[in-house]
């Protein structure tokens, strides 16, 4: 009989280290088994061989055949566990597939479902592995690919084999196309290569760009695929002889890869690569430790980098490789226009759209060219008022402004998800007349269709359904089917339409308003990334930014595409109040049935962290931005040090209800 520690891969697992398990056979560390948790089935990873215990061990009860985690992932886990604490179930479980079934013999990447999968599927599944690409067809394939500009020649040049590089590139400057050349030069040597992005509708056009240059050992890894088809693909990836090429969200740097050459983390100073569950991780971070394990090449792509990351690079002289010039050569010109919503002189024509951007969609149509409208904000209106006394409809729950979706009827809230149709009178005073106001995606879509009736419109956004999500539109985007499409942030990152000729940004001020000291970084990225959908070099075309505050320093430099100017001015600000990247930031909350008992208990544990810690910054107790939250009041703390593993050991040892974030991308 041999004994093993196993990670165990399971969300209700708080243990703080492996477990003991036998095995009548040998095993390697690395290899994924089933195990029993009290009565539950889980997966989990052994660790190492250990002496016979002095209790009864429960037996391993299977082992996925061909699936050894290589050992860069055990050791990514214990720094995981060190840098972003949190339960120890949890963070083994992103390294694991989604079902404890195991692949049947034969398996596809595309199975239907999990549900089927019995203990038949124990079998070990076909290995038909391709060959390994030979230096003259990955030479050939890449022949298919559009020349090297001088810029991205030069980038090439200076992004080394090892270690960390920010690719500073200008929007449609070719950065897809330096990730294809550099995942050429992974294959040849023999690894494998991850391509991170922001936004599971973002993938589909990335596939095809590495499709068409890879024909094989492409594998896609998201949410929306089935828990089967995961599974099967995440053993595909882990029984590969051959290097293979994951391209995926966040989640998708935890494939379990043997060889990694190279990571790409497209469109790099986005949100959505902060996790917002446990274990709350940032992915360049951690993506930054798996490239040292693996002695591989990070790339940190972006237009518009965060300040954070910009400012760390430099301070610790890494390579920032810049491209300023288009990937396709063109004469063509685009103008941008602020127009000024104080003036109501420009909304003759629509209380919406100013009658530039009108204009500028009309001769668009005219041209049978396209055009894009932003506006973050979903629904038809975020504001239900009675206009005679004031009431406001909230979410019971949450008590945050509910929206109204005109297609269905109903308001909803955003945070919880609760819906309810629209009240017909204020339940309030009884009156009728509720009025709708502050408008979001779908009432853009309404007023289109009034002004221009025959348009093609299309509109993308967390509601769609599935078959109109953004990944399942590309060719009709592409091949000019649609003629206005209509979105939030989605709609900005990387897509390249030649047909696209009007952008207009409905209202540029909305995330400057946040009440979070990352709101003019998030409004600057945003607007260059808007702006950045026309000029790629594909035909003229014009930008119309709407706006309360056309003076607005942030604004101005978006629109001037200033990077430069901007950061100096966004870092003496982040400088003056004592925000990263010149402090590190740990964000403590708590939820209570009532306000003043959250607020009670944040005091408590305020008063602790002081006694404790009395050089630390401890602001608060405050309520959060959304103060409810499944009908309980939410307060937190935000605590500000100059070292960092001081916040790690705070939030190691934190009394029970109470949940942490560190290195918080908004304090709201």
């Amino acid at each position: 009989m041999f004994y093993y520690e196993v990670l165990v891969g399971d969300l209700q697992y708080h243990g703080k280290s492996a477990l003991t398990y036998s095995s009548e056979v040998h095993l390697l560390p690395g290899s994924v088994v089933r195990i029993a948790l009290r009565a539950r089935s889980v997966l989990g990873i052994v660790l190492r061989e250990v002496p016979e215990p002095s209790f009864a061990a429960k037996p391993v009860a299977a082992v996925m055949p061909d699936a050894v985690m290589p050992p860069q992932q055990l050791e990514l886990i214990d720094w995981l566990y060190g840098y972003y604490p949190a339960p120890f179930g949890t963070i083994v479980r992103q390294f694991l597939p989604p079902t404890t079934a195991f692949p049947r013999k034969g398996s596809t990447d595309q199975a239907p479902n999990a549900e089927s999968q019995t203990d038949s599927g124990f079998q070990i599944p076909d290995s038909k592995e391709p060959a390994a690409p030979q230096t003259s067809t990955i030479q050939h394939l890449a022949s298919n690919l559009p020349h090297l500009t001088p810029d991205q020649s030069a980038a090439l040049k200076a992004i080394q084999p090892s270690g960390y590089h920010l690719l500073h590139g200008v929007t449609g400057s070719g950065k897809t196309r330096i990730y294809i050349e550099l995942t050429r030069r992974a294959l040849a040597a023999g690894t494998s290569t991850i391509i991170l992005t922001p936004e599971i509708g973002l993938t589909a056009q990335l596939t095809r760009s590495f499709t068409a240059a890879f024909t094989e050992r492409v594998y896609v890894l998201h949410s929306r695929l089935t828990a089967a088809a995961r599974r099967d693909i995440w053993h595909s990836i882990i029984s590969s002889t051959a290097p293979v090429i994951v391209i995926g969200p966040r989640s998708a740097l935890f494939a379990p890869v043997q060889r990694l050459g190279l990571i790409v983390i497209d469109e790099s100073h986005d949100q959505a690569y902060k996790s917002d569950s446990s274990p709350h991780y940032r992915t360049e971070r951690v993506a930054a430790r798996l490239a040292q394990l693996h002695g591989a090449c990070l790339v940190s792509g972006t237009a518009t980098p965060s300040i954070e990351e910009y400012y760390l690079l430099e301070a610790k002289k890494r390579p920032i490789i810049t491209l300023q010039s288009l990937a396709v050569t063109s004469t063509a010109e685009v103008t941008t226009k602020t127009v000024d919503l104080r003036d109501r002189g420009n909304l003759t024509r629509s209380s919406i759209l100013t009658t530039p951007l009108v204009e500028a969609i009309q001769s668009a149509l005219g041209s049978h060219e396209q055009s894009l409208l932003f506006l973050n904000r979903r629904g038809t209106a975020s504001a239900i008022l009675c206009s005679h006394c004031g009431w406001q409809a909230l979410c019971p729950h949450c008590d945050l402004a509910m929206t109204y979706h005109g297609d269905t009827h109903r308001i909803r809230c955003h945070v919880c998800g609760r819906t309810q149709p629209l009240p017909s009178s204020c339940p309030d005073c009884g009156e009728t007349d509720i009025i709708l106001k502050s408008v979001g995606t779908k009432a853009v879509v309404d007023e289109l269709h009034r002004l221009f009736p025959n348009a093609r419109v299309s509109r993308f956004d967390t509601d769609a359904s599935k078959a109109e999500q953004l990944e399942n539109q590309l060719d009709a985007l592409k091949n000019g089917s649609v003629d206005i499409i209509v979105g939030t942030q989605m709609v900005t990152k990387g897509l390249d339409l030649p047909g696209l000729s009007v952008v207009g940004i409905l209202n540029a001020d909305s995330s400057l308003l946040i009440p979070d000291y990352t709101a003019s970084e998030r409004t600057f990225q945003l607007l260059t990334q808007v702006i950045g959908r026309t000029g790629r070099g594909h035909r003229s075309g014009s930008v119309i930014i709407q706006t309360y505050n056309p003076t607005h320093p942030t604004i101005v430099a978006a629109t001037q595409k200033d990077w430069a100017g901007y950061y100096a001015r966004e870092l003496d600000e982040r400088r003056a109040f004592h925000f990263p990247p010149f402090t590190h930031l740990l964000k403590l909350t708590c939820l209570r049935a009532t306000s003043a008992s959250a607020e009670k208990t944040a005091m408590k544990l305020k008063e602790q962290i002081q006694k404790d810690h009395p050089r630390l910054n401890v602001e608060g107790p405050s309520p959060t931005f959304h103060p409810r939250e499944s009908g309980k009041y939410k307060w937190q703390l935000i605590i500000k040090s100059p070292s960092r593993a001081v916040l790690v050991a705070i939030a190691s040892n934190l009394p029970s209800g109470w949940q942490h974030d560190l290195d918080p991308v908004n304090l709201l």
